[in-house]
């Protein structure tokens, strides 16, 4: 993606394992390996996937919170990907997260102007009226009473927590943010609220996003683009609305079976697929395609032949010797092949 403001290249990500007295190294997880992914201006991207695949793994890499084992990291064309600690604290104003728990992601013993105004002292900044106005100012913003700031985090809810990490975020004012199941923990009435206030600081401040989630309708609500991860590798990548409507590989044509439509008996409704089998260990992955052992339309190429991300549509890239034609639905999938629930 050319005017990509964050672009990571054949990312990799693996944790070695160690074993015996002398911690002899036998192999690796390989959380991720090999994903190429970019984010625009004012773009959300919806990094998707079950659990294991890999994707809170590589939104920490992005950020370089967790090293990098090999690919190219790149914030506004410059290559970040072998900055040290000390060289990064800089971009950490341009680039931050949200963490999943919004629980255990605030130190229990910070009171909440100390927490979102930690930035302020890390970077050495001092903004106009002092701290801790603009604490106050943004703990308003993002819907907290200012009169609140010397608050602990066990005096909220989890949704008014989850709004206090939004609010150490976004308080310098950065340019990327990986927000990494943002709502996942929080009550279902209160999952819309916080989207909301997500997309309504992105058109204030002219944010990117990128969200990582497995729960498929927010990530459509949110989302211009969503990038679907399977076992530490990108399968598909499409504009949002092309993806649900025409997904082209089986894996995603899997996932969105899952999803539950308002009226089960209408036209919506898509037979549940079932994979079979289990997660296969990201440290022994399968030769080939490392979604055959799952596929129903696995065939005898998949099992030798790595398949490339090509693009089948315009914009709509998979990764799949076999996709799905047309985008079908999982109704018209190969019944010999698939349980359905």
């Amino acid at each position: 993606m050319s005017d990509a403001i964050l672009q990571v290249t054949g990312l990799q990500k693996w944790f070695p394992i160690n074993q015996g007295l002398l911690r002899r190294h036998v192999g690796d997880v390989k959380a991720v390996d090999g994903v190429t992914l970019g984010v625009g201006e004012r773009e959300t991207v919806g990094l998707v996937g079950e659990s294991g695949c890999g994707k809170s793994t590589a939104g920490r890499t992005m950020l370089k919170l967790l090293e990098p084992t090999g690919g190219k990291i790149e914030f506004e064309g410059q290559d970040i990907t072998s900055l040290n600690r000390k060289g990064m604290v800089m971009l950490r104003r341009q680039m931050q997260m949200i963490f999943q728990d919004p629980y255990n992601s605030l130190n229990p013993r910070h009171t909440v102007g100390t927490i979102v105004g930690a930035p302020y002292e890390i970077q050495g900044i001092t903004p106009k009226g002092g701290v801790k106005r603009a604490v106050q100012e943004i703990m308003e913003r993002v819907g907290l009473n200012p009169e609140h700031y010397n608050r602990y985090p066990n005096e909220f809810s989890g949704g008014q927590r989850q709004r206090i990490g939004i609010a150490r975020a976004v308080v310098l004012r950065p340019k990327v943010i990986i927000a990494d199941e943002p709502v996942s923990a929080l009550d279902v009435s209160i999952q819309a609220q916080v989207v909301n206030l997500l997309e309504d600081i992105q058109d204030e401040f002219g944010l990117s996003y990128i969200v990582i989630a497995h729960d498929l309708s927010v990530v459509r609500h949110i989302s211009d683009r969503v990038a679907v991860m399977y076992l530490g590798h990108l399968v598909e990548l499409a504009p949002a609305d092309d993806l649900y409507e025409k997904p082209l590989h089986p894996y995603t044509t899997a996932l969105l079976s899952a999803v539950p439509v308002p009226d089960p008996d209408s036209a919506q409704r898509r037979e549940r697929i079932l994979l079979q089998g289990d997660l296969p260990s990201p440290s022994d992955p399968p030769s080939g395609c490392v979604f055959r052992t799952r596929c129903y339309k696995a065939q005898d190429r998949c099992a030798t032949e790595v398949p490339l991300l090509r693009e089948l549509e315009p914009g709509h890239t998979v990764a799949c010797h076999f996709p799905e034609s047309g985008g079908r639905t999982a109704t018209q999938a190969e019944s010999a092949d698939v349980r359905t629930a």
